[in-house]
């Protein structure tokens, strides 16, 4: 299947504009596009027949969609995810913008769970959609914590911290788990949770595996040295060491241990590997993200987009996200802008109070 950046080198500039153009006339209106509109706003005059060839050309490759026969085009998901991530125009914010939000924090200059209800206030008067606001995450020692299943591509942690608070989060797992491995992870953290964050607790897995590491490689360096084994894919998650002629080690006692010895190395590497995965994936954010339709498990039967962008506190750690919810014709131009400065003030309310 060809990438987007494929499809999107295989549009001639006439092609690139009438798709531009059907996209935009789509979230700004809601209905389809026709090649007659079309025609009038072109920068090269071009016949009706000749921009409906163009769109069927886009439909072909699967950017445009006609919902009628009869009807204009208007943009798949694909079409949509192309648009934003190759043509869209984003916009800067506006004086009137800028204000809204600057005086929804000054008003509240003393109670940040005020100050950020009332940025949820303004984010969705601002965009007429649905606001987003996660609270800070908390930095507090951890009590227990559990990974729960909920399908292959979601998963729930619950975080019990040591003052009785209680934070659920929502991640895609790595690929192969299941439930019972998720619950081996939980005990073994929970064993040494103890007076630890999330973050210091990844930290603490990260050495971990390095540390297990290391011990293959001084156990493993004599057979190789030997030529009893040897690496493949050496230094990748995928590694693995293929012993060489394994009937001719039986002799050898020592050498025996020796892989047993490596054989478990491994299989705590992996799992290490995997608990600190998990940790990750409750920590990562970056920058503002825009997902269209089903790409966001969460809201995919309403068939909506999310706009979201995490934040900050004052050592440069994300703590908690904003965004907008809202149907997939939403104004991404206007919007994306809105999210990062609504973004940016969250994080310094944040940062000043802490």
């Amino acid at each position: 299947m060809a990438t987007q950046s494929e499809i999107l080198n295989q549009l001639n500039d006439r092609s690139r504009e009438v798709f531009r153009r059907v996209v935009e006339g789509y979230l700004d209106s809601g209905i389809p596009v026709g090649s007659r509109t079309l025609t009038r706003s072109l920068t090269e005059k071009v016949s009706a027949a000749t921009v409906r060839n163009v769109m069927q050309d886009l439909e072909y490759l699967g950017l445009l969609d006609s919902p009628h026969a009869s009807a204009g085009r208007v943009p798949t998901q694909l079409g949509l995810r192309m648009f934003v991530d190759g043509l869209l125009e984003v916009g800067d914010l506006t004086d009137q913008d800028r204000l809204r939000f600057d005086e929804s924090i000054e008003r509240n200059s003393d109670d940040v769970v005020t100050a950020l209800d009332r940025i949820g206030s303004a984010l969705s008067a601002a965009t007429h959609g649905a606001s987003l606001v996660l609270v800070p995450k908390r930095e507090a020692p951890i009590k227990h914590i559990e990974f729960v299943s909920l399908s292959d591509m979601q998963a729930l942690v619950v975080l019990v911290f040591a003052d009785g608070h209680v934070e659920n989060r929502l991640f895609t797992p790595p690929p192969g788990q299941t439930p019972s491995s998720m619950r081996e992870a939980a005990n073994f953290l929970n064993a040494r949770v103890a007076g630890q964050t999330v973050s210091s607790l990844r930290e603490l897995m990260e050495a971990e595996v390095k540390t297990r590491r290391k011990e293959i490689n001084v156990i493993a360096n004599s057979l190789i040295e030997s030529g009893l084994a040897v690496w493949e894919n050496e230094g990748d998650r995928t590694e693995r060491l293929i012993v060489r002629g394994r009937s001719n080690l039986l002799s050898s006692a020592a050498e025996t241990h020796d892989l047993e010895r490596i054989r478990q190395l491994f299989d705590d590497l992996e799992r290490k590997r995997d608990i600190a995965d998990f940790l990750d994936l409750t920590e990562q954010g970056d920058g503002v993200r825009i997902f269209i339709g089903s790409e966001n498990k969460l809201f995919s039967l309403s068939g909506s987009s999310l706009v979201v962008s995490p934040y900050m506190n004052a050592d440069r750690k994300i703590v908690g996200a904003v965004g907008v919810i809202g149907p997939t014709r939403l104004n991404y131009g206007r919007i994306v802008p809105i999210v990062d400065y609504t973004a940016q003030l969250v994080g310094k309310l944040i940062s000043d109070r802490s």
